[in-house]
């Protein structure tokens, strides 16, 4: 005979007493309602962008066809309205759709949880700029230290700051040092910023750029548009340099910028209203040169074929 204190005893508890297993299979479920857009607000300050390109387009037309078929995720607001967590993109594409009503999981979150669950649903996705991640890191790392600063009180704020780095290093894969370095990019220009997300502008010279004024960041940006370079590593630690003297005029950005790098070949600077005036409004920096060479094979290719007339006659 089995030993008494070898069975274990499991007493059902009084909802499994009371309740249905129907009701108990339900309540498993996770709670998926259909609710009306204009409820619906975008999370404060998203950090990352909603583009109606192709990608956008192939999903209109998905969700024309099938619905929403992954939940977005909100949250109740004290006013009765929704603020939305996660998807985005499907409530972008609900809208260019036509649809009335988007397929949500509601959730119980306070600010901080929300802005941390926000970043880590969206870092789901296949390309993330260089400034979705600065703005996506500085929020979350932000409300890390928040939790951090009320859940306890043995720490010093310097303490709880390196805490929330490492845990936050460990969770997305970035080095803390990578992170911080991303997190300076929310001080750039706006315009500097555009121009890391393209690609014209390198990380860590961005990141030396950051730590200058916005009005001399402002001078340094006209001064790329125009001369059609950006400043190396080391050049964009002299122009840190120099404004930390005082001394950066908007001489030595011009003079800075137009040295010849050790890897830069003999090019061509297009200056002055008199050309960019010529260059699409929306035409990225990175690829006026293309434009310029598509332009002149163009001309030569109209030049051949008014010498091949001039010589028929």
């Amino acid at each position: 005979m089995a030993n008494v204190r070898d069975i274990e005893m499991k007493l059902p508890s009084l909802d499994d007493l009371f309740s249905s297993q129907e009701e108990r299979d339900d309540a498993k479920l996770k709670r998926i309602y259909e609710i009306p857009l204009g409820e619906i607000d975008p999370f404060p300050d998203h950090p990352f962008k909603v583009r109606d390109d192709e990608d956008m387009m192939n999903l209109v037309e998905s969700v024309r066809a099938n619905g929403v078929l992954t939940p977005a995720t909100v949250r109740k607001k004290e006013d009765g309205r929704y603020e939305l967590l996660s998807g985005h993109r499907r409530y972008r594409a609900c809208q260019l759709a036509g649809l009335e009503v988007l397929r949500c999981e509601v959730v119980e979150m306070n600010r901080d949880e929300a802005t941390i669950f926000m970043v880590e649903s969206n870092f789901q996705r296949t390309t993330i700029l260089p400034s979705e991640k600065a703005f996506a890191y500085k929020m979350r790392l932000d409300a890390m230290n928040r939790q951090g600063h009320r859940s306890d009180l043995t720490f010093s704020p310097v303490d709880k700051k390196l805490r929330s780095g490492q845990e936050l290093a460990s969770a997305v894969g970035d080095s803390q040092a990578q992170i911080y370095r991303y997190i300076r990019l929310t001080e750039l220009l706006p315009e500097i910023l555009d121009m890391v997300d393209e690609g014209v502008v390198a990380m860590r010279p961005a990141v030396e750029l950051s730590y200058i004024p916005k009005l001399q960041q402002g001078q340094i940006w006209e001064s790329m548009e125009l001369e059609g370079c950006t400043p190396s590593y080391a050049q964009a630690i002299r122009m840190r340099k120099l404004s930390e003297d005082h001394k950066l005029t908007p001489e030595a950005i011009d003079a800075i910028l137009m040295e010849q790098k050790p890897n830069q070949k003999e090019r061509i600077v297009l200056r002055g209203e008199r050309f960019s005036r010529l260059f699409p409004p929306d035409l990225p920096v990175s690829k006026r040169e293309d434009y310029v060479a598509a332009a002149m094979e163009h001309y030569a290719r109209f030049r051949e074929k008014q010498r091949s007339r001039d010589d028929a006659r």
